[in-house]
């Protein structure tokens, strides 16, 4: 009987090596793929601004994209991506952008009627009781969409919404706030004009605005950036609400989502940048961190920070539904 003959030792060894090196090869293509191109953006793009271009990851990670990709990552350069089509505009006049940046992501919701922007108060204001969140305010509405406004009384970040802080001007009226105290004010007047200054109560009524919320800091006025680097908050990355008017009347709403791993969140320089590449002569800061919330259609459109979605909130700017 002929000796069957097995695999000979040597080739045995040498395709285990084959195996072993196709295997790291493989797991470091992956590890790096989700490194520079994965899921968490954020942290993916801003790595690939540290990198040198000396680097052998350097390389690596510029094969992931195309040219005009990687020069907008390393440039730190805002990217805007229409998710309707806007020709026509849509039905209800309203086009979302998706937005992103070296460190975060976020929609601007694009209203083109400035008449179908109102401001939803608080029914309980002041008086401590929970304020409605975002969701209720667009059911008892009957909105198509909206984003949280001005701030409240948020101690240890347990505010309910039932105590707003500064100004709340509601249909031609002071309902909330001190008539000669001197802040921050983003309303709206008589004419759908979005008005973003500094003034007390009593000037802003006499401005004619019939609708307003304090927050900040003011971003631009009349296309001029009044903004200075330091103002407001400490410089650290976090989630972003704030509003501005176009100079065809369009309303931007906006929100850009933080402390996450596919965003780690915006600074104030990087919403100015945002607003004055969407022609704003106007814009302001709202609310952001834990209030962040945009909703479109009955669907919250950015990623909360809170689990459970919106927060009880005193003011919300929203758009008119059933046109």
């Amino acid at each position: 009987m002929k000796k069957r003959r097995g695999m000979s030792p040597l080739l045995l060894i040498f395709l285990c090596l084959v195996v072993l090196v196709l295997g790291a090869l493989y797991t470091g293509y992956s590890y790096l793929k989700e490194k520079y191109a994965g899921s968490a953006v954020a942290y993916s793009h801003n790595a690939i601004r540290n990198l040198n271009e000396e680097d052998f990851e350097y390389k690596i990670a510029k094969s992931f994209y195309s040219d005009e990709e990687w020069d907008t990552i390393r440039n730190n350069m805002i990217t805007f991506e229409p998710q309707e089509s806007t020709e026509p505009i849509s039905e209800d006049g309203i086009e979302i952008q998706h937005i992103t940046g070296s460190t975060y992501e976020g929609y601007i919701m694009v209203v083109h009627n400035p008449e179908d922007i109102f401001v939803a108060v608080n029914p309980n204001m002041d008086n401590g009781m929970p304020a409605p969140d975002l969701m209720d305010y667009v059911k008892k509405y009957n909105a198509i969409g909206g984003i949280n406004a001005g701030g409240f009384e948020d101690a240890g970040g347990m505010g309910n919404g039932g105590l707003a802080w500064g100004i709340v001007i509601h249909e031609g009226k002071l309902i909330s706030g001190n008539m000669n105290e001197y802040l921050p004010v983003i309303g709206i007047d008589s004419k759908n004009k979005l008005i973003c200054a500094n003034a007390t109560a009593k000037q802003a009524l006499e401005w004619g605005i019939k609708e307003a919320v304090t927050f900040g800091p003011v971003f631009i006025s009349n296309y001029e950036v009044v903004y200075k680097e330091g103002d407001g908050n400490l410089p650290v990355l976090n989630p972003r609400t704030g509003i501005a008017q176009r100079g065809d009347g369009a309303f931007l709403l906006l929100t850009v989502d933080g402390r996450g791993p596919s965003s780690f969140g915006a600074l104030y320089p990087d919403i100015v940048e945002i607003f004055r590449n969407n022609d704003a002569y106007m814009a302001a800061n709202l609310d952001g961190g834990n209030s962040t919330a945009m909703i479109y259609k009955g669907e919250y459109v950015n990623t909360t920070v809170s689990m459970y979605n919106s927060r009880n909130l005193p003011t919300v700017f929203l758009v008119k539904g059933d046109k």
